[in-house]
């Protein structure tokens, strides 16, 4: 009896040591000051190719090294660099049955410095209809490999300005040419004259690695991106920020990015992890993924055990405070590792409640999870009602620090089975994805 009551006090005396241990390294001060970084009007919202995310870049790069990690495979700093190429239209003149149309009502895709097409051409002619889905067909042809002239009726002239915003810069651009026209019905004959400026841009991600102790390649990945919008407009924002033109991303991401930076303090302090936790932060997921897309092409998916995607995790979830989802729930049992994990505590994980959204296949995690990781999102956004998603209204004052705080060591300590090796979650069945 004496036995177990010592057993019982010296268990209680190292939770209690490890509690305080967690509570000394994740604090508010700190996420704070991370956050007012990371989401500075100086940062300029973080547009990829803009001073600003060079300057997140630089920010990140520090605080990893601080923190004493090493570089990704031996490079020679915590940048991961890669090339894009960007078309600029310079010139355009297309001419439908006879008429030749405005060029405002055209959005064109084309990464050729010139192109010349009729209707003679490897070019087919497709429409998007009233009541079509325009979404789906939208991304149908531009991630197509074809060559399409795409009428688009009339009734879908409220989404030409979203089109028209859309960056043209791909990672490996095909050789066709894609070309949205707005309320031309027919197109019997044409002729399309295109002249683009194509160049190439580097950018990057950063990554910092804490090396496993007995087991060396297998890997955890914490990440979030580092990317936002930039500057846009002041109309663009919420009703009353009429002067405030930048979308400094507190919450989307600069809230994933501060997570990814604190765990790796975390976890360095900890000094156990028996596998390797690479910290990543990624760029030009706004742009479509690219980053994690580049990244996730560096290392072998069977090495990597589990993906801890943090997206937006500043806000309180739909289920209030102590709370978070875990897209893509179902898809492997990691989510039941961490609930299981958390026993005793007041945090509790949830699995996605916004399936419609399709979040498991839409954020930097959905490469690696396509490769049967088990990659999935951590996040507080309420998807249906969130209220400074996407606008300049999306600053650190908006955010509930204290309980971002607390949600950063419930991931730290939810993913200890994980990281020590006693728990490896099951893959994602791959032949189930859609």
């Amino acid at each position: 009896m004496r036995k177990v009551i010592v057993s019982a006090f010296v268990l209680t005396l190292c939770s209690s040591v490890y509690g305080q241990s967690i509570d000394k390294i994740i604090i508010s001060s700190e996420v704070t000051r991370i956050e007012k970084i990371l989401a500075a009007d100086d940062m300029q919202g973080r547009r990829t190719f803009t001073p600003g995310i060079d300057k997140a870049s630089v920010f990140i790069e520090s605080e990893f090294k601080k923190a004493g990690l090493q570089t990704f495979m031996g490079a020679a700093n915590f940048r991961q660099e890669f090339a894009m190429t960007e078309s600029k239209a310079t010139a355009s003149k297309i001419i439908i049955d006879g008429k030749e149309i405005d060029n405002s009502k055209v959005v064109t895709f084309s990464y050729q410095p010139q192109v010349s097409l009729t209707e003679k051409s490897d070019i087919a002619v497709v429409k998007i209809n009233k009541g079509d889905n325009i979404g789906q067909k939208f991304n149908e042809y531009y991630n197509g490999t074809k060559s399409y002239l795409v009428l688009v009726d009339a009734s879908f002239s409220k989404v030409l300005p979203n089109i028209q915003h859309i960056e043209r810069i791909k990672a490996n651009p095909d050789n066709n040419t894609v070309l949205f026209v707005f309320g031309v019905p027919e197109a019997t004959t044409f002729s399309i004259e295109l002249s683009n400026t194509i160049s190439k841009k580097v950018l990057n991600n950063v990554v910092g690695v804490l090396p496993g102790k007995s087991k060396p390649d297998e890997y955890v990945i914490f990440s979030g991106h580092y990317d936002h919008l930039g500057i846009g407009s002041p109309e663009e924002g919420a009703p009353h920020t009429a002067i405030d033109s930048i979308y400094n991303g507190a919450n989307d991401d600069a809230a994933g990015c501060t997570a990814v930076i604190m765990l790796a303090n975390y976890f360095k302090k900890k000094n156990n992890n028996e596998r390797t936790i690479i910290f990543t932060t990624f760029v030009a997921e706004e742009l479509g993924g690219f980053g994690s897309k580049y990244f996730s092409k560096q290392l072998s998916a069977d090495k990597v055990i589990a993906m801890f995607n943090l997206e937006m995790i500043g806000t309180e979830s739909k289920w209030g405070k102590n709370s978070a989802y875990i897209t893509g729930f179902e898809k492997s049992n990691m989510g039941e590792i961490l609930q299981k994990n958390l026993e005793g505590t007041a945090f509790k994980f949830y699995p996605d409640p916004y399936p419609q959204e399709q979040l498991f296949y839409r954020s930097d995690n959905a490469t690696l999870a396509k490769l049967g990781v088990p990659a999935h999102t951590i996040s507080t956004s309420k998807m249906d009602t969130e209220p400074n998603y996407h606008t300049s209204d999306d600053e650190i004052e908006t955010l509930d620090i204290p309980n971002m705080t607390e949600i950063i060591k419930a991931i730290a300590l939810s993913s200890s089975s994980i990281i020590s090796g006693k728990d490896t979650p099951t893959r994602v069945d791959t032949s189930q994805l859609k």
